[in-house]
């Protein structure tokens, strides 16, 4: 595609117009676009206007800007990560009626975990995870059981780069977390008590497919001071389940 006299090409600057859009930012001005995204207010609106009319972006009455059905509709078609939670889903929720706190459902994106479910119930405890938020590989249950489980250099790129912690607890010295990292491929699942918020413990397991390749994390968030066990032994049935139903044959 032609490229801008910036040299950004048409795809660098429809992935800039889209990436302005998060779990909690999922409606703006075609202003708020252009000076998020970076680019030039005439160019944004330009793009806008061009998926507006695609079907990709759509206005609401008061002219502000959304994702489209149509994009919803274009990603989800042949989707693997759909595939995924469909084969979960009905895990996923024996997890949820039996644990009864926040069930959720995990893929490796751009080195960080990308959530594509959560199940919650009305008095579930404290968790910021949203379907389609990210959180870092390090500083979560599920990232830590995919980066455990991810191929050496997805390790050494995480590593190498700087770990934010996000609690007092969040493991962000690169020894500290290679050994979690051994200690959750000896034990098959990953704790980590108060590493996201200090109030809160997440617990994960790999999901594997028929392949028996590692293509998602399964997870609960319980209160900080929970047993963990019935849960630990609650999602590693459910990802045995799963990964059967995805074709895995021991």
């Amino acid at each position: 595609m032609a490229n801008s006299p910036t040299g950004d090409s048409a795809t660098d600057r429809l992935v800039r117009i889209l990436d302005t859009f998060t779990p909690t930012r999922t409606v703006q001005t075609a202003t708020e676009i252009g000076r998020r995204s970076g680019l030039p207010s005439s160019t944004a609106h330009r793009i806008v206007t061009e998926l507006v009319e695609a079907g990709l972006l759509e206005r609401d009455e008061d002219r502000r800007v959304r994702i489209g059905m149509r994009l919803w509709e274009l990603a989800t078609r042949s989707s693997h990560a759909l595939r995924l939670r469909q084969a979960a889903m009905p895990f996923m929720e024996r997890v949820q009626s039996r644990v009864r706190e926040h069930t959720q459902l995990a893929i490796l994106e751009q080195d960080e975990a990308l959530f594509l479910e959560r199940l919650s119930s009305p008095d579930s405890g404290a968790n910021i995870t949203r379907v389609a938020g990210r959180l870092p590989l390090h500083a979560s249950s599920s990232g830590l059981v995919l980066l455990a489980f991810g191929d050496v250099d997805l390790q050494e790129r995480v590593l190498s780069s700087p770990l934010a912690p996000l609690t007092r607890a969040t493991l962000s010295d690169p020894a500290a977390v290679r050994r979690k990292l051994a200690e959750v491929r000896a034990i098959g699942h990953a704790i980590a008590p108060g590493y996201i918020e200090e109030v809160s413990t997440g617990i994960a397991v790999p999901v594997r497919d028929e392949t028996s390749r590692v293509v998602a994390a399964l997870s609960v968030v319980l209160p900080r001071d929970a047993e963990t066990d019935f849960a630990v032994v609650e999602l590693h049935r459910a990802a045995q389940d799963i990964a059967r139903s995805l074709g895995f044959r021991h």
